[in-house]
């Protein structure tokens, strides 16, 4: 479902990382918004500045200037605030731009900062973990594998979605964040969907993938560990996805988490809204 962005007040939050990756691309941002519409400029030195600028936004529509991390760290704020349901998201993406794109919002300054301007609110599903603090925008990686560059990437589970490519190219283009991270092996995890097994912990598997699909429901796939032919994976779909096992790290969207033994996401049905174009 999409509404009309129609505010023309806005709160553009220009995260610090933006402006030390790409200054010329959030100049550009900041005139065609403020050409466009009234707009608010907000240049946060850290996390705790940004959360204040967004929880002051009043009746302006903030705008996230960054990458898939500013933008992540924006919803799950107004998510603990218990404001994410009534409040229209936009993100022009300024560094890392595969969660945006992923998403559906154009990668370069003009074209996303036209969208902000010019397009509607799209309702988006969202992965939200069993503490209730960690959401996951576009997809969830178990164990979190670093991929080389130029790897081929695999066919996107669902239609119109794809993320899995938008997340080799996160993976690819931040190498030196994924240095703590243990290199790929077998894990033997179990995980259920909507509490029905996909795979037990006797069965080890190479990797498990999540991410949000529409109406409320998970895309659940698993690959088994193979030896000589590749393993077919496994898929199932759900509303809840549980995995549990040996400590395991994982990957949602940007961040690496972990370790932890026990973990479950719920899928919260058009818990949030983008700014996408119109034409998306």
């Amino acid at each position: 479902m999409a509404t009309s962005a129609t505010s023309d007040q806005l709160l553009v939050i220009i995260d610090p990382a933006a402006r030390q990756a790409d200054g010329e691309s959030v100049r550009i941002a900041k005139d065609v918004l403020s050409a466009g519409a009234r707009a608010k400029l907000c240049l946060p030195d850290g996390p705790e500045e940004f959360a204040r600028a967004l929880a002051r936004r009043g009746a302006r529509r903030p705008v996230v200037v960054g990458d898939g991390r500013a933008l992540t760290r924006a919803v799950t704020l107004l998510h603990r605030r218990g404001e994410l349901a009534g409040c229209a998201l936009s993100v022009v993406p300024v560094g890392d731009t595969a969660l945006a794109e992923s998403l559906g919002v154009p990668g370069g300054a003009v074209a996303a900062a036209r969208a902000v301007l010019d397009g509607v609110e799209r309702r988006l599903d969202l992965l939200v973990d069993d503490d209730g603090d960690g959401v996951v925008l576009g997809a969830l990686r178990i164990p979190p594998v670093p991929v080389r560059a130029g790897a081929a990437s695999p066919v996107p589970l669902s239609a119109g979605r794809p993320w899995y490519r938008s997340l080799v190219r996160t993976l690819a283009a931040r190498p030196a964040r994924l240095s703590a991270v243990p290199a790929p092996h077998a894990a033997r995890l179990r995980v259920e969907v909507d509490g029905r097994p996909v795979v037990d912990a006797d069965q080890p598997v190479e990797a498990v993938s999540v991410t949000p699909g529409a109406a409320g429901v998970a895309s659940v796939e698993v690959r088994p560990l193979s030896v000589g032919a590749e393993a077919t994976p496994l898929l199932a779909s759900g509303h809840t996805v549980t995995v549990t096992g040996a400590e395991f790290r994982y990957r949602a969207d940007a961040a690496v988490s972990g370790p932890v033994r026990r973990r479950t996401w719920r899928v919260l049905e058009g818990a949030w809204s983008l700014v996408l174009p119109a034409d998306h």
